[in-house]
């Protein structure tokens, strides 16, 4: 999966680590209800970036995910949210 951060770059993501981001994700959508979201996202995005390739800035490639910056706030956070959280699965 590619993955991408907004501001950042895009991260070539195994399949093996899906389901652990997946739940990191999880637990971002159920942290927007207060005020522990910032950790949250700090977690699932230091996941992506351990575990993913950081694809140079000339390779174009489409992502299938779009994540937030780090800074992001609650209500930018939610505008991306589908149905599946930010990462469909």
């Amino acid at each position: 999966m590619i993955v991408r951060i907004q501001g950042e770059g895009q991260y070539r993501v195994p399949d093996e680590e899906m389901a652990r981001i997946n739940e990191l994700d999880s637990a971002l959508e159920a942290a927007l209800q207060g005020p522990g979201y910032s950790e949250a996202l700090a977690a699932l995005l230091d996941e992506i970036r351990a575990h993913g390739t950081a694809l140079p800035d000339e390779e174009l490639s489409g992502s299938d995910v779009v994540l937030p910056a780090a800074e992001a706030t609650a209500d930018e956070i939610r505008s991306l949210l589908s149905g599946d959280g930010l990462i469909p699965g």
